[in-house]
């Protein structure tokens, strides 16, 4: 019988099977919208396929009712675990006037929710890091008990950006989890082509903070990390670097041929750590999940991403006027 790792961590069988779900969840949703762009029904998809074990174990790991997430271009998995739904992933990717992230405006990816305390992305990478370390500060200075929790690719940790915000982040200690999502290609740059330092997280040394690489297709493994990162921020001990490493299983974009830059051979080996397989393992080996569960779930997740793609399609787009509502002063 395998070890039952979650119930280690304080996890009842039903938050493994959430989070089961909202991977899932994730992954069917991505699947749809690849469908729909070579269709031609929709413009771009940036996916989120491989990754879906970091995101969510993170996202439970957070409060969901008070921590702040600034998510980056692939982060279907946090957002939904924030609470966006598959529809208004639909309506975006449909650029639809009742799309929650732009009304249409935007390119799918750049997520914002209010309600959620989804905080807007916008296209150069990066950006979000110094605004996730803003609300920090904020939040400290009107001693509230927030966590803010952002997400980048390793690309993206050599920006300036990166560095600025971890930098303040750490002399301030702010309570800031700074999440790397290691995949191993900035769009068709390999790792070992961005970066001499063997991990993303021995860069956290050089800030004064923990810095800590773990296994991205494990949920519980991010889950445990990023737990243990909270914890510190809200005992006001400052920020963490986590490294999450994991395998981009799809090109970089629906407009990206990764055939160019990678074999495909990698691709398929890779594919035998697809979190969406290894975790289902796991479950059925500790006896969570059954033959039957995983039957009903997956029926009801494809009957949700049906809905929601059938209602954004038939969704009415934004009106011209409203091009310029929330650009300029009304």
């Amino acid at each position: 019988m395998t070890e039952n790792r979650h119930q280690s961590l304080g996890l009842t069988n039903e938050d493994v099977l959430n989070m089961y779900e909202t991977m899932l969840m994730a992954r069917k949703i991505d699947e749809r919208m690849w469908l729909l762009n070579r269709a031609g029904k929709i413009p771009f998809v940036v996916s989120c396929q491989g990754q879906e074990a970091a995101q969510v174990g993170a996202a439970f790991a957070l409060n969901r009712d008070k921590d702040y997430v600034l998510p980056y271009y692939r982060d279907v998995g946090v957002v939904l675990a924030f609470g966006m739904t598959a529809t208004d992933l639909m309506l975006s990717a449909f650029a639809k006037a009742e799309d929650p992230n732009s009304g249409g405006r935007q390119m799918p990816g750049h997520f914002g929710q209010k309600k959620n305390r989804i905080v807007t992305g916008s296209s150069p990478v990066t950006t979000q890091v110094p605004h996730a370390v803003g609300i920090a500060l904020a939040g400290k200075m009107e001693k509230k008990d927030l966590v803010t929790f952002v997400t980048f690719g390793e690309g993206s940790s050599n920006q300036g950006d990166f560095h600025e915000g971890a930098n303040f982040a750490a002399v301030h200690k702010l309570p800031v989890i700074l999440m790397c999502e290691n995949n191993q290609y900035a769009i068709s740059v390999p790792y070992d082509k961005q970066v001499a330092c063997e991990k993303i997280s021995d860069r956290a040394i050089g800030y004064g903070m923990p810095g800590i690489t773990v296994d991205g297709n494990d949920p519980l493994k991010v889950y445990e990390a990023v737990k243990e990162a909270a914890d510190r921020g809200r005992r006001g001990e400052g920020p963490t670097l986590i490294e999450t490493l994991s395998y981009r299983l799809t090109p970089h974009s629906s407009d990206d041929d990764d055939r160019i830059y990678r074999e495909q051979d990698e691709v398929i080996e890779a594919k035998k750590n697809d979190p969406m397989v290894t975790f289902t393992a796991y479950l059925k080996e500790v006896g969570v999940l059954t033959e039957e569960i995983e039957r009903e779930m997956v029926e009801k997740i494809m009957s949700i991403v049906d809905e929601a793609t059938d209602y954004a399609e038939a969704a009415p787009y934004a009106d011209p006027e409203d091009l310029i509502k929330y650009v300029y002063a009304e």
